[in-house]
């Protein structure tokens, strides 16, 4: 019998079947041992020797292995052609041997589409492991396991609330917040375009005055409107003709099928994918041997992969659409050992793969694919010059039209930001000499626009062109991130939090060369060249550990108060912005409307984290958390006392605490409270007595009699009754929703739960189990929030916000719950029974 050994069971399943009954295909449902997260797993002392440790919930799995390996005549790891394919299949070994249960021969097969073909050609060319591959593999596990294990402890304890740091993932957040930062000291610039609406033989066009007084007009010349309307007189006064017509052919060609990167920005642009959504469905795609392998940096396609694309061309299209000869692609990839063909479908006869967000993937794969073979998109590209009787004004009118589409007919590549200036489209006939009609003149203001923020198609790009890191972590990288709450997504893109900012600014001022572009990518280069065989991976380890270990010590013998003061000094700007009033930007408004002197704010480190507060406490009690004044973030200039409550006389205050602002009825022990949501735009003392009420009894429910509850919770607005609950809009519908409203919302949240069993509503809904294919779900519980696919319930660790739960980590806890197998119950000890009365010992017979 043999053994093959790959990572998923839908991936064994396939291969099972092209390979016949000698052999036996096992998964290892991917890695199957790492590094323990504890300090001494990597020993730099010990020329860093590396302990590894079995997933507790891998190790029913891997005794089948090792079973069935015991069995095996031969063992052949057939894992993903790349990196952490070769290190899988090192682990699978490792074991093994130490377990005594390794065959005697073992073979290591690749292949980059899991088709018969593709399957049965590399079993019959197997090979050796690639150690420069598993070297490289062991440097960067091993170099960020030192770079999060011997910083973070030093973020823990010298700046409280950060949660880790990464040697890609802290490089990709300063980028977030170099950007967040060019956009706050943006300041935009006024300027006006001047566009004459013309008409020739019916047809409308628009043509933009680009001289004026003789004079060039660049983009910002007519920077105010006196200028700008000088220069549409000019215009509207002037009589203008045709005196140049240029028109120029055009070609574009097509771009070359996907890379992993490519595949990320594309999705993310088109479909509105994350990069880790796009890698689990080009992953699922994969293993149904729908596609190609998907973490590559290859750009070119198989010759018999070529010749099916353009026979697939031929029989959708005619001659034309085929250029002469096959179009080829050169890869910019910086590592070949880790270059492999692009992804493609496996077969260019079937258009259609998966279905959902799967099909949606295949369709932009399979027509990526098809264009990258295509003839070239044939444009003429028309400009029209006019010019008054002076030749001191000129006008341009620009139009272009494709002749013949060419790829076009396929596929157009996305852009992450379009341009303002494009003017395509078509113009009518005109000759040298024709003075079109002018229909109006229009004087239009602008303003520059600051860059946009990073969406994950340009942060993916962004780290491909510095260098930094490699397309086949980037999803992981960004989710990271996002799971840390160092970033968050709106409107697709990214919005660096204040937790990010004050991660950077620390790492900035403490760690510069670390998360310098260029050291991390020289790194990369690096750890490139070791699995390309050509420098030795504990060198490279020895020479990062000789300046990184001393630094991290250097920065621990600081004092708390010193890395805030330092910290205080550098965000200076972004904490303390001027002022409208020209006042002092730390003048404590507290101290200020309270007659106190010398209140002055600055940055403290506190047990949850950075805050702002006063010199004057304890005596001024004026904090405000580590946000911007005017952001989302609350500065406690409003805080003070808002009235009183009408029924009780008692005060009620607004305030702002550590996380965030609430309003306080009463002091002391009895004191009652609510945090102020952040929908409400109108806040006074009536929302206050609001808050301060609930929870408001909508009414008797109309079946069961029973009350139904409006109030705000943990997880935002809801409804309540009888154990049940039902999930509301926003704030202002606690206090406006009906009976009738209450009833059918209840209704609708019992029906999704499978009729109406009582249970609460989710705190989110994910996707589906891969393994089990139920719905996975985020619920409150009695004892604590929990994960679910519907068969499967797993506990949500404490220092995990049930809200930020991703669908890799819900997946993670219910596979780890469900490899424990089913909750043993507690058996309830038999109840003592009670000793019985002792007899009475019998009287003896007397003898006869």
């Amino acid at each position: 019998m043999q053994l093959v050994i790959v990572e998923s069971p839908a991936k064994a399943k396939t291969i099972e079947k092209y390979l016949g009954k000698d052999f036996k295909v096992l998964a290892s449902y991917g890695h199957v041992r790492d590094l323990p997260p504890k300090d001494g797993s990597v020993r730099p002392d010990e020329d860093f020797a590396m302990d590894w440790e079995l997933y507790r919930d891998k190790q029913k799995r891997f005794k089948e292995i090792s079973d069935a390996a015991k069995q095996a005549d031969r063992l052949v790891l057939a894992t993903d052609p790349d990196r952490e394919g070769e290190a899988i299949s090192w682990h699978v070994r490792e074991l093994l041997a130490k377990r005594k249960a390794l065959p005697e021969k073992v073979d290591r097969v690749t292949f980059n589409a899991i088709t018969k073909q593709a399957v049965t050609d590399a079993m019959k060319a197997p090979r050796e492991l690639d150690q420069p591959l598993i070297d490289a593999y062991l440097a960067r596990r091993a170099l960020d396991y030192l770079y999060g294990f011997t910083l973070s402890p030093v973020l823990w304890r010298r700046l409280p609330g950060a949660k880790s740091a990464g040697r890609v993932q802290s490089v990709a957040l300063r980028i977030i917040v170099d950007r967040e930062i060019e956009i706050e000291h943006f300041k935009a610039d006024e300027y006006w375009s001047i566009i004459a609406k013309l008409e020739q033989d019916g047809t409308e066009f628009d043509a933009r005055l680009v001289k004026f007084d003789g004079k060039k007009l660049d983009k910002l010349t007519l920077g105010d409107e006196g200028s700008a309307k000088a220069a549409q007189k000019a215009v509207q006064d002037a009589r203008f003709t045709i005196e140049e017509i240029e028109t120029k052919p055009l070609k574009r060609n097509p771009a070359p099928p996907f890379t992993t990167s490519t595949l990320q920005q594309e999705a993310a642009r088109k479909l509105g994918f994350s990069a880790s959504h796009t890698m689990r469905l080009a992953q699922s795609l994969y293993e149904a041997g729908a596609i190609t392998y998907m973490r590559t940096d290859g750009v070119q396609m198989d010759g018999s992969a070529i010749d099916a694309c353009r026979k697939a061309i031929a029989d959708r299209y005619d001659a034309y659409y085929i250029p002469d000869k096959p179009r080829f692609y050169s890869s910019k990839a910086k590592n070949a050992q880790e270059a492999h063909e692009a992804i493609r479908p496996t077969d260019f006869k079937r258009d259609r793969a998966g279905s959902g967000d799967e099909g949606k993937l295949y369709d932009l794969i399979f027509k990526r694919a098809m264009a990258s073979q295509m003839a070239a998109a044939q444009l003429e590209r028309t400009t029209v010059t006019l010019r008054d009787g002076t030749g001191q004004h000129e006008l341009r009118a620009t139009g272009q039209v494709v002749k013949f589409p060419g790829f076009f007919a396929v596929y157009q590549e996305g852009r992450d930001d379009s341009a303002d200036d494009d003017e395509d489209g078509l113009l009518p006939n005109m000759s040298k000499g024709d003075a079109p009609a002018k229909k109006a003149v229009e004087a239009n203001q602008h303003f520059t626009q600051p860059p946009p923020r990073y969406s994950e198609a340009s942060l993916v790009k962004k780290l491909e062109e510095l260098g930094i890191g490699r397309p086949s972590t980037y999803a992981s990288t960004i989710q990271t991130l996002r799971d840390r709450n160092y970033v968050r997504m709106e409107k697709n893109r990214f919005f660096a939090e204040e937790s990010g900012r004050l991660l950077t600014a620390f790492l900035e001022r403490f760690f510069e060369r670390y998360v310098a572009f260029e050291f991390t990518a020289g790194m990369e280069d690096e750890l490139d060249e070791v699995s390309a065989g050509e420098e030795e991976w504990k060198a490279l380890l020895a020479e990062f550990w000789k300046d990184f270990k001393p630094k991290t010590e250097e920065i621990m013998e600081k004092k708390p108060s010193e890395v805030t003061e330092v910290l205080d000094d550098f965000l200076s700007d972004y904490l303390f912005p001027e002022r409208a009033d020209g006042k002092d930007p730390r003048h404590c408004p507290l101290c200020e409307t309270e007659g106190r002197e010398g209140g002055r704010l600055a940055l403290r480190g506190g047990r949850f984290g950075a805050f702002v507060a006063c010199a004057n406490y304890p005596e001024c009690k004026f904090t405000r958390q580590f946000a911007k004044p005017g952001s989302e973030g609350d500065d406690g200039a409003n805080d003070g006392v808002m009235g009183e409550d009408p029924e009780t006389g008692l005060p009620v205050e607004r305030k702002t605490g550590r996380f965030g602002p609430y309003v306080q009825l009463g002091e002391g022990k009895d004191a009652k409270r609510a945090s102020i949501p952040k929908d409400l735009d109108d806040f006074d003392l009536e929302w206050a007595l609001k808050l301060l009420s609930l929870p408001r009894i909508v009414g008797a429910h109309p079946e069961t009699g029973k009350e139904i509850e409006a109030a705000i919770g943990r997880y935002g607005p809801y409804l309540r009754h009888d154990g049940k609950y039902g999930k509301l809009q926003n704030t202002r519908e606690v206090f406006e929703v009906g009976m009738n409203r209450a009833v059918d919302i209840l209704a609708q949240a019992a029906n999704r739960k499978g009729g109406g069993r009582g249970k609460a509503e989710p705190i989110k809904t994910l996707g589906e189990h891969p393994t089990s294919g139920g719905e996975m779900k985020v619920m409150p519980g009695r004892y604590g929030p929990y994960v679910t696919d519907g068969t499967t319930n797993a506990t949500i660790p404490k220092e995990m916000k049930p809200e930020d739960v991703t669908e890799a980590q819900a997946i993670e806890l219910i596979d780890a719950r469900a490899a424990k197998g089913p909750a043993k119950k507690k058996r309830k000890a038999p109840a003592k029974k009670k000793a019985a009365p002792k007899k009475k010992a019998a009287a003896k017979k007397k003898a006869d």
